[in-house]
């Protein structure tokens, strides 16, 4: 995923003590902070209260934390200002955000990306395992500062390499949680077009090009052949040839399509790519930086970030979601968005096929059903037991932004048993 995620690389860093503030930025009441997860390795969230009216006595409603992909991407810029936090980034109010029903946790991993930051980059993780454990520590810290959470039903959202990221980090925190590790109530995760099996959703670029009309038959050869080598480039764990033909089947694409919006088929694109990020790195640096009383400049170690986990990049987790479903009492939600390139439902379908759990032909057997809102059919949904697939309607790889109708139900699916 070398190509599209660079989109979402930001440029910043920041050095600060741990800081726990009332007034923040926006709406709501906020706290933030730093948690050191290593000696000289930083990690930064950013906590805001919900609005709901529940008399401050906000640890009555759940807490769902949000886990940006990337590897790389902020989810103090992206997740809050262009998905789900209460103003977008032209500082306006938004109508769908999360903050309305639940307490909302932007952390921003793996150090180096966001507000977090190492004292030398020689601190940067280079695998999901070390990700999972730096974010463990995090979460540890920020139950110890803000301990009226401990008991409240906890929900791990993750998007694109969010989802790798945040399957791992809820296994280790689940037997952190088990062991008394870590004072909290974690319930459930909930994956949106993650990245859990890249080969997988790779695979499929090239009939998904013919079947959309992006390529004809002779572009289908061309890009389905250089797939073939991708995918038995991985089945021999040749990681360097990984990259090698990641790269080269992206700019590929970019080239014979003219370009396309790898996170949303439908949208228009000129054919030469803009930058759209100048917009949020000057207000996460100017206004935002100000007023969480922040020193240095957001986003900085990123790009390293994103190289340091190049080789890591395109391996798979499917063992991660087994193991939630096999070894944990947790929620798995899987969300995938029929107009989403990049994590196309054909390769997520994959590789949950490919999954070994106990109740995996019982839930293969289960049928479809619609997710109909106002009588308005926003996309279908298959389950058994703990774990559920939602195919989204209209919808690209952000479902929070394409379909936020659709999003909002879900989450409520998830979470409708922790509401008092």
């Amino acid at each position: 995923m070398i190509f599209c995620t660079l989109r979402y690389i930001f440029v910043f860093s920041f050095f600060i003590a741990s800081t726990f503030a009332k007034q923040g930025f926006g709406p709501g009441q906020q706290e933030w902070g730093y948690v050191e997860v290593r000696p000289k390795a930083h990690m930064f969230w950013w906590l805001y209260y919900t609005t709901a009216n529940v008399s401050s006595k906000y640890e009555t409603r759940p807490l769902v934390i949000w886990l940006q992909g990337g590897p790389g991407g902020s989810s103090t810029g992206i997740g809050n200002f262009r998905e789900i936090g209460p103003l977008d980034a032209n500082l306006n109010p938004r109508n769908h955000t999360w903050t309305k029903d639940y307490n909302v946790l932007f952390i921003d991993n793996p150090v180096g990306t966001g507000f977090s930051y190492v004292e030398s980059l020689d601190l940067l993780v280079t695998t999901n395992a070390q990700i999972a454990s730096d974010l463990v520590q995090c979460i540890k810290g920020f139950f110890n500062n803000v301990t009226i959470f401990s008991k409240t039903p906890t929900y791990i959202l993750a998007e694109s390499y969010g989802g790798k990221m945040g399957v791992e980090f809820a296994n280790l925190w689940y037997k952190e949680q088990l062991n008394g590790g870590i004072k909290s109530n974690l319930k459930g995760v909930g994956l949106i077009d993650s990245s859990i099996s890249a080969i997988d959703n790779y695979s499929f670029f090239a009939s998904y090009l013919l079947h959309m009309g992006f390529v004809d038959n002779n572009g289908y050869r061309i890009v389905d052949e250089i797939a073939k080598k991708l995918e038995a480039a991985g089945e021999a764990g040749d990681w360097n040839e990984v990259i090698h033909f990641t790269q080269k089947i992206e700019n590929l694409i970019v080239n014979i399509t003219n370009n396309m919006d790898w996170y949303n088929i439908l949208k228009k694109v000129e054919t030469a790519s803009v930058n759209s990020t100048d917009e949020l790195v000057g207000l996460m640096n100017d206004k935002v930086k100000k007023a969480l009383s922040l020193e240095n400049r957001w986003g900085v170690q990123s790009l390293y970030v994103f190289l340091s986990l190049l080789e890591d990049n395109m391996k798979p987790v499917i063992h991660q979601v087994e193991n939630l479903l096999n070894e944990s009492t947790l929620k798995v939600y899987v969300l995938t968005g029929q107009l989403d390139f990049i994590i196309n439902t054909p390769g997520t379908l994959q590789w949950i096929d490919k999954m070994r759990w106990r109740h995996a032909v019982e839930w293969s057997k289960a049928p479809m059903v619609p997710l109909v809102i106002n009588n308005v059919i926003e996309g279908y949904s298959k389950s058994y037991d703990r774990f559920k697939l939602f195919w989204v309607n209209r919808s690209g790889h952000m479902i929070p932004v394409d379909n936020p109708i659709a999003m909002k139900s879900i989450l409520q699916d998830l979470i409708k048993c922790c509401f008092k």
